[in-house]
């Protein structure tokens, strides 16, 4: 019977990654986007949601008031020339990376169990479903945090995600 303590874990390095990789977009004059997994936890335009995931523009052009913190990313932003109040758990940021070339990482989506919506009715996806390719809000809106098509990607195929856990 073993009776050593367990090894400590620390706090989770995801909220360091995305500042990180957030403060290399900036100073390379990138914008920075995060995709989300959306569940009732996370407050965004639901209108702009698509399959459980939206795609936000968190360069300081595009918001207001934005903190990246260690539980929570919030800023205001404006969706169709509507300014609206963005919050979302560190733990449902599934990718942060540069819109211009796609350089960034991914993560694991939340577990099931970890913020699913009351009643299960919309189950967390199984592995990452990065849609770098969807990434914006539906045609005919207007604002600065609109997400257009990002560029295509080098001839040597799709930009890669490093995925940590």
């Amino acid at each position: 019977m073993s009776t050593s303590p367990a090894a400590p874990t620390g706090s989770s390095t995801r909220p360091y990654l995305i500042r990180a990789l957030h403060d290399w977009c900036t100073d390379n004059g990138f914008t920075p986007y995060v995709a989300v997994f959306v569940d009732a936890s996370v407050q965004v335009p639901v209108e702009y949601v698509k399959n459980n995931e939206i795609v936000l523009n968190v360069g300081f052009e595009a918001t207001s008031g934005l903190k990246l913190g260690n539980e929570f990313i919030e800023f205001k932003a404006r969706f169709g020339g509507v300014a609206r109040e963005i919050v979302v758990p560190i733990d449902h940021v599934i990718a942060i990376y540069a819109r211009e070339n796609g350089q960034g990482m991914a993560f694991p989506v939340p577990s099931e169990g970890a913020g699913a919506a009351p009643g299960g009715d919309s189950p967390a996806p199984r592995g990452p479903h990065l849609s770098l390719t969807e990434a914006g809000p539906a045609e005919g809106s207007a604002g600065p945090n609109e997400a257009p098509e990002p560029p295509e990607p080098p001839a040597g195929g799709r930009p890669s995600l490093k995925r940590i856990k």
